[in-house]
């Protein structure tokens, strides 16, 4: 039987972050027609040597290497993410191209061999998947020299479905590149309140996406499926706002956004704040019980090698640079932040020592 445009094609499963991964179900139509528009914004053209460096069960890695061939690029795979096996490939094969989530560009950065490596074949750095501290972009941005791209989608939209293009990435405009860029060909965005109504311009909500890549449904769970798709909606579970101009930002997984005094506060600003200091290697941000409060904010840092600083010096350079209600009230110091294989911080595992067996992860 010929294959069909409503059939599945791939089913990849979600991170599972925060919850059980399901089964997205992607179909020859979701690929039919994102591949022809986004393969060109990639600069993928036959013969161009591309990397594929994020797991094979990722929609970033098998979708990313799907992407590649059917531009007839030339894939270069790896089994897995060692900064000094990338360098060396990037210099060896005159890679061109290719797709990184922020950890990973933090990784290669802080790699001490990328000083010596050879970087000037590369045209272009596609990368996405969570936020990225706008510091760590300034960084990567001085040290590769090539074009970047950030790119929002989920698993369940068949990948990237924003875009913020190279001549977005001015240094000089901290807030621009804090955005992940406008809707794509086909793509609708909405920002949706509590009740269901959409939001104006610069008010946070849950992002909404109609677009022909948004998938099938889960796989064998029709309740699911019907929760995350809204008639022609799709609920992307995703906090964040569209400016005037139609940009997007994201603030954070709307679970994982921590209310405080019945302020909201999404970790990925204070984390982002938190990050500029010259101390600072890695950091996360959770919530954690307060009898006063509900949630009392925390941060989790990883300090660089031979760094001092103090949870007080880290709270005062947070200070000027987010409103006071956001401030960590507390910091911890950890060797290593736990991620799941594509980078993502496990903060499921972060928040257990603090919320212990508590039923609900709010407070």
């Amino acid at each position: 039987m010929p294959a069909r445009p409503q059939d599945t094609a791939v089913q990849f499963y979600t991170s599972g972050t925060t919850g059980l991964p399901k089964g997205a179900e992607l179909t020859n139509a979701n690929f039919a027609w994102m591949f022809p528009l986004w393969t060109k914004t990639w600069l993928l053209a036959p013969g161009v040597p591309n990397l594929v460096c994020l797991p094979m069960f990722h929609i970033g890695g098998a979708g990313w290497g799907i992407a590649g061939l059917f531009a007839g690029a030339t894939n270069h795979v790896v089994r897995e993410f060692v900064p000094t096996v990338i360098l060396e490939t990037i210099q060896r094969e005159r890679l061109q191209v290719m797709l990184l989530v922020p950890a990973m560009v933090l990784f290669l950065v802080q790699a001490p061999q990328i000083r010596e490596t050879d970087l000037s074949s590369l045209r272009l750095i596609v990368y996405g998947a969570a936020p990225i501290p706008a510091d760590l972009l300034k960084q990567a941005m001085a040290i590769f020299k090539c074009g970047f791209q950030q790119v929002y989608g989920l698993t369940e939209t068949t990948g990237a479905i924003t875009l913020l293009p190279p001549e977005d990435h001015d240094p000089a405009d901290a807030h621009k590149l804090l955005s992940c860029g406008y809707a794509q060909t086909g793509v609708d965005l909405r920002i949706v309140g509590d009740d269901g109504t959409d939001l104006a311009p610069g008010q946070v909500g849950e992002i909404a996406v109609r677009s022909p890549q948004v998938m099938h449904g889960y796989w064998k769970l029709p309740d699911a499926t019907k929760r995350a798709i809204d008639g022609d909606w799709f609920m992307t579970g995703d906090a964040g706002y569209l400016d005037d101009k139609g940009y997007l930002y994201i603030y954070d997984r709307v679970k994982d956004m921590i209310v405080s005094g019945g302020e909201n506060i999404y970790p990925a600003e204070v984390e982002s704040a938190l990050f500029g200091h010259p101390a600072v290697a890695d950091v996360a941000v959770i919530g954690v019980p307060d009898e006063r409060w509900g949630e009392a904010v925390k941060a989790v840092v990883v300090k660089k090698a031979g760094a001092s600083v103090t949870a007080g010096e880290l709270i005062t350079w947070a200070r000027e640079r987010i409103a006071g209600y956001k401030l960590p009230k507390t910091v911890d110091f950890i060797e290593a932040l736990p991620r799941n294989p594509t980078g993502k911080i496990l903060k499921r595992e972060l928040r257990l020592p603090y919320w212990g067996n508590k039923q609900r992860q709010v407070n």
